[in-house]
């Protein structure tokens, strides 16, 4: 029998990679989401996974768990090679999805989950936590009340030195959707389509492949209005996190923007004409993934779906698609604006 409904939205997680933990701690910490069941392939995994949370639930496969009727929405930490499957099988079970990033293999494959989460009536998201933080909601304010003029360039990076080559990281398998740019650049991405609201006209990078995996790309992106991007990510460089977004007038830069140094306090400066109009800033706010999980939950739970969300991530997909094209052909890729 189904026990009674409640006001908070109850979760399962498909897989115990790594990631799951912090999104697991996320939706504990959330006031409007309940984590209730775990799957793995092994079950045994699965058991200790869920006696380490004391979690009701725990199944030996994906499938039981989106056969479970308690269950209002999935979390997919999987690799990226079974991101569509799994999504389109959780939406035609009724489950909202929130996938982890990069959100698909390709572009097409964003869009057959977007439309099949569509279709069913649930809402799509995709794992990209900093977004939700209350720095860049401010950061975002700066931008539309136009405090750095006209913007003009962005320039990102975001890299770890993972000596990945010859691992057996999923990071590294090409079968399993593995790179630099869905892994890290997706982020930088990510970025530039949140500041300039628009997709490039134009894009064109480089990059290092081994064994068909991008271990290093740099990107250069054109968009109308003489606006321009710029960004690396890598498995071979010291870690890096930062973006900054230049106006006619002014500069943002934030050092840290996909995870903040501290969980409880996130910085970022503004950079004037003069030492005089320089400008640090904090922001004093919630923990980036549990705002992702209440935020989802929320939308879960009102039954109104926000296409933003599978758009803004189709958008990234499109990018990542067109700069790889590029990467492997070394020519510049034109692009097409429709999501």
């Amino acid at each position: 029998m189904s026990t009674p409904r409640t006001e908070k939205i109850r979760w399962g997680i498909l897989g115990t990679a790594k990631i799951a933990a912090k999104v697991a701690r996320a939706i504990d910490l959330a006031p409007n989401a309940e984590l209730i069941a775990i799957a793995s392939r092994d079950h045994r995994r699965a058991a200790s996974w869920a006696a380490a949370r004391d979690l009701e639930h725990s199944y030996g496969s994906y499938d039981a768990l989106l056969e479970d009727p308690e269950i209002d929405a999935v979390y997919i930490p999987l690799p990226p090679s079974l991101h569509r499957e799994w999504t389109i099988k959780a939406a035609e079970k009724s489950k909202h999805v929130l996938c982890e990033k990069p959100l698909a293999l390709n572009a097409a494959e964003a869009r057959d989950m977007a439309s099949a989460c569509k279709d069913n009536g649930v809402q799509l998201m995709d794992g990209v936590m900093w977004i939700h933080h209350q720095r860049s909601d401010e950061i975002k304010n700066i931008l539309t009340e136009g405090a750095l003029g006209e913007l003009r360039r962005l320039t990102a990076a975001f890299s770890f030195n993972g000596k990945l080559q010859n691992s057996e990281n999923i990071r590294a398998q090409k079968e399993l959707g593995g790179g630099s740019l869905g892994d890290l650049g997706y982020y930088c991405v990510r970025a530039i389509i949140w500041a300039f609201e628009s997709l490039p006209t134009k894009a064109f990078a480089t990059a290092r492949f081994c064994d068909g995996v991008d271990f290093n790309l740099s990107a250069l992106l054109w968009f109308e209005g003489e606006r321009m991007a710029t960004f690396d990510c890598g498995f071979d460089t010291v870690a890096r996190k930062w973006f900054e977004i230049a106006g006619t007038q002014a500069s943002l830069v934030c050092d840290d923007f996909v995870v903040p140094q501290q969980e409880a306090l996130a910085r970022y400066w503004i950079h004037g004409s003069s030492a005089e109009t320089d400008s640090r800033h904090s922001v004093e706010a919630g923990i980036q993934e549990v705002r992702m999980i209440e935020r989802f939950s929320n939308l879960a739970h009102s039954g109104k779906l926000e296409e933003k969300w599978p758009n803004d991530a189709i958008a990234t997909m499109q990018v990542c698609d067109a700069l790889l094209e590029s990467a492997h052909c070394n020519q510049i890729i034109q692009l097409d604006s429709t999501p």
